[in-house]
């Protein structure tokens, strides 16, 4: 099914520096030796690469590409208070610097980091005025991390949450379910919405990967939140089958029950077989497969309403057939590229004993939310 789906990006938001001061992830010093060039684990590449890989294939001349303007200072006041705010323009603009742990800042790192939520702002407002039957933001820097005073991983403003926010203010969106299938668990959305019913949030993740040790089942929300908040821990190499068996046991019984207006998916490619920073197996097809459960659940729930927000994804070389492989999906067009490591990572996959355990646990986690 052709759609018309907008792909929002900004090469402004390439350009944010991470710096030199790490070697992939680890700081230098001791017997990390210095890197001979911009070698940390967030380089623009992955994201660069995949819009190019776009280009070439002749997908991009059949989306609805777009910028944005950078997200409003009164909007970052609904979810970051104004002292982290400040701290970051101020590192920004006097840096370089760490704004959290593994939070580099560089020269305009602050308002790049505006732009990159202000892609994803604009993202939902398009989809929900029915200007775009669903969307694509290619944010950078990433934003599921990021606590509403505290950068965490590479994040360092709320890019999704902010997005639902501003929604919420401006054209009075309700219901919203955030599908987070990035291999780290997506803690700050988690955080911002811990105690409240009106976003649902969801997130499939390494077990123990990050935040380190992180597992989070037994964490549903609390109060009026209690309930609205899964998490759902995958064993390192758990695959693509365990990734669909969590998808239609438990994410789309909970979408269904839930109802959204909206979905958004917090997309991170780091799950992926090739990725550095993970130990998970999945494929180009994974991720095609996933976007189409979750764009058939849209077109169930609430017209077909989603936005798809990049987060991790640390490989160059493959992060841009997986990107692809949701890009066709989300649009509806095939194009000529053929996945080189494809046939590879299927012969990889977890055996059938791995894939028992994983189920008993999932089947376990389903019951505990009566899904």
């Amino acid at each position: 099914m052709l759609r018309k789906t907008g792909f929002f990006f900004d090469e402004s938001c390439f350009w944010h520096n991470t710096g030199l001061q790490h070697v992939g992830i680890l700081p230098v010093g001791g017997w990390v030796q210095p890197p001979s060039g911009a070698s940390h684990a967030e380089s623009p590449e992955t994201k660069r690469r995949m819009k190019n890989l776009m280009d070439a294939s002749g997908l991009s001349r059949s989306l609805q590409l777009s910028g944005a303007d950078p997200v409003d200072e009164t909007t970052l006041k609904l979810i970051h208070p104004e002292v982290y705010l400040q701290h970051f323009k101020h590192l920004s603009d006097n840096g370089p610097g760490l704004l959290g742990p593994e939070a580099s800042v560089g020269a305009g790192s602050y308002e790049i980091a505006k732009l990159s939520a202000g892609l994803a702002c604009a993202a939902v407002e398009a989809v929900l005025h029915g200007e775009l039957d669903n969307a694509y933001s290619l944010s950078r820097p990433p934003g599921h991390h990021c606590l509403p005073d505290q950068a965490m991983g590479f994040c360092y403003l709320a890019n999704i949450s902010l997005a639902i926010e501003q929604a919420k203010k401006r054209f009075g969106l309700g219901r919203v379910a955030v599908v987070d299938w990035d291999v780290h668990h997506g803690n700050g959305t988690q955080h911002i919405f811990w105690e409240r019913d009106d976003v649902l949030t969801i997130s499939l993740h390494q077990d123990g990967c990050y935040p380190e040790g992180y597992r989070g089942e037994d964490d549903i929300g609390a109060g009026k939140g209690e309930g609205f908040n899964i998490n759902i821990p995958l064993m390192a190499g758990a695959g693509h089958d365990s990734y669909l068996y969590a998808m239609d046991q438990i994410v789309l019984p909970a979408l269904h029950r839930y109802q959204p207006e909206l979905i958004i998916v917090a997309c991170g490619y780091d799950a992926n077989a090739l990725d550095p920073l993970a130990r998970m197996l999945l494929h180009s097809d994974s991720f095609r497969e996933m976007t189409r459960k979750i764009q058939q659940a849209a077109d169930e729930l609430c017209e077909g309403k989603l936005v798809v927000v990049h987060e991790g994804g640390y490989s160059e070389c493959y992060v841009p057939f997986c990107g692809l492989a949701v890009m066709e999906e989300l649009s509806g067009v095939r194009t000529q590229v053929q996945d080189p490591l494809l046939n590879m990572i299927k012969a990889q996959q977890p055996k059938a004993r791995f894939e028992a355990f994983q189920r008993q646990e999932l089947d376990e986690l389903k019951q505990r939310f009566n899904l």
